[in-house]
């Protein structure tokens, strides 16, 4: 690191903003976002963070650094996408090229206009925006954005009548009232002023549009255009991208202690973690979190539907284990780097025995409960535990049959990190727990009621719902799916079951 950068470092700012790597020619190599300038850029100059090679290229090309601090997060996702398409920076395209760049896409001249997301920008005389590297973050600007500027999604057949989205405020239910098409199209146009990096200018567009019709006495259009204004300057409360831009240190040095506890030859980059759940033996579940460096890919997760009967959590962790390293997934899902199982040695023995049944040799670890305590097994884990550097870390080992039982400091950056693992694996396999539990209960209502079969059973559920909705709905309603003799007999024995509940609701 060089005397000018060293002292930019000290001038960077709090904001966010977009900032720019430059080689000794002064070409520009690199744009990124941040939410916050003075903890991104920092980081590629620290000496204690693990880096790949691509980036590691990059901090020894970097002679410069300039940015622009922008009002809001948004802000700062929309114009690093147009610098990027702008400069072409090689190593934005050399280190993201492993990842599918996504465009915003607006047909803008069709009857109904839609905006969507795509891959693949065409020739097809629709507008694209981007490309834009984090579609996670995209989405969530769009959430935002859609509050102002409403649009429709609709990307197969167009409804009939105006779509939930439409009633809560964030389609412009063209179904209902074609008229709109005008003021929907003003609309995107300001939609699209603002991806192209003009907030500044669109504020002042709406606020002269307001005042315009505050002066003509139209106070329900200006009133519109107010809310609209005001919405545009809440955006600098909202947090698009910033947890995982400010959390970026303390998942690193998570990852890096954990690398160092259990003696990896790499920081593992994508951690899978597993939980049992079940109610006294009945809908026993497991689920299969992922995160990646760090964070959760909730599109990788998976959960098991249980074969095995009974309050079984060991042969329950083994079968969810088994079944995940079968072939087809294996080839389908990729490999984790480790297994993190929630439970103590029992839950850990098992799974290593299924693991090792199917040749596998991934590090596997598990976290007791009571005492967050990381679970080793000495010969069977697939790591080199490194008791010194767990010491370092504070740790206090104790060994138990073939065992090390690691207790590190509750406010460590492992124990966070492995906790975070944990919860969601708890999470994920609860909720499911509680969907089988619901269906079950929802079926076995319906199956102690004469006359009423596995087609009346499904086609009730297709049309209320639910055992809720069912007995919410009117007598007619319920006639005209399965008939006035059934409606009858539906009708005596769900008022017993409303009287139940209503007793047993506190």
């Amino acid at each position: 690191m060089n005397e000018r950068i060293s002292q930019k470092l000290k001038e960077l700012p709090r904001e966010p903003g977009v900032y720019f790597h430059k080689n000794a020619a002064g070409e520009i190599i690199y744009i990124g976002k941040a939410a916050r300038l003075s903890n991104r850029v920092r980081q590629y100059f620290q000496k204690s963070r693990a880096r790949d090679p691509k980036t590691e290229a990059l901090v020894e090309e970097i002679a410069d650094v300039e940015w622009v601090t922008v009002e809001t997060e948004l802000d700062a996702l929309f114009v690093e996408a147009e610098l990027i398409r702008r400069y072409m920076p090689r190593y934005n395209i050399l280190l993201r090229d492993d990842k599918s760049m996504t465009y915003i896409r607006i047909n803008d001249k069709d009857a109904h206009p839609t905006v969507t997301l795509t891959r693949r920008p065409l020739d097809d005389g629709a507008k694209y925006f981007g490309p834009y590297f984090s579609a996670l973050s995209l989405r969530k600007a769009l959430k935002y954005l859609r509050r102002i500027f409403p649009f429709s999604t609709h990307t197969s057949a167009i409804p009939k009548r105006d779509c939930l989205q439409a009633h809560l405020g964030l389609c412009p239910g063209l179904e209902s009232d074609p008229g709109k098409l005008k003021k929907y199209r003003d609309d995107l146009k300001k939609l699209m002023q603002y991806f192209k990096g003009e907030r500044v200018a669109l504020m002042r567009e709406i606020e002269r549009d307001m005042n315009k019709a505050a002066k003509e006495q139209d106070f329900e259009v200006a009133a519109k255009y107010r809310n609209q204004l005001y919405s545009l300057r809440s955006l600098t409360k909202q947090i698009v991208f910033g947890d995982r831009e400010l959390l970026d240190i303390s998942k690193d040095k998570g990852l890096t202690e954990l690398t160092s506890i259990l003696g990896l030859l790499k920081i593992p980059r994508r951690i899978e973690g597993y939980d049992i759940s079940h109610m006294q033996g009945t809908d026993n579940v497991a689920s299969m979190v992922v995160f990646v460096s760090g964070v959760p890919d909730k599109a990788a997760y998976r959960k098991f539907k249980l074969r095995i009967p009974g309050n079984d959590d060991f042969a329950h962790m083994n079968e969810a284990i088994t079944r995940r390293l079968g072939e087809k997934n294996r080839k389908d899902w990729g490999m984790p780097d480790v297994f993190l199982i929630d439970g103590g040695k029992g839950q850990l023995s098992a799974a290593i025995k299924a693991r090792d049944a199917a040749g596998i040799k991934t590090p596997m670890i598990g976290l007791a409960k009571r005492e967050e305590e990381i679970v080793i097994h000495f010969e069977h884990s697939g790591v080199a535990f490194n008791r010194m550097a767990a010491q370092r870390m504070g740790a206090i080992v104790t060994e138990s049959d073939d065992f090390a039982l690691i207790l590190l400091p509750k406010n460590s950056h492992v124990v966070k990190l492995l906790q975070r693992i944990r919860d969601e694996s708890h999470r994920f396999a609860v909720s499911y727990h509680s969907v089988l539990k619901t269906k079950r209960q929802t079926a076995s209502l319906l199956d102690d009621i004469p006359t009423i079969g596995p087609a009346t059973r499904k086609k009730l559920l297709k049309t209320f719902g639910s055992v809720r909705g069912l007995i919410q709905a009117r007598d007619f309603e319920v006639e005209k799916v399965v008939g006035e003799k059934k409606a009858a007999i539906l009708k005596q024995y769900l008022r017993t079951y409303k009287r139940q509940e209503a007793q047993e609701t506190p």
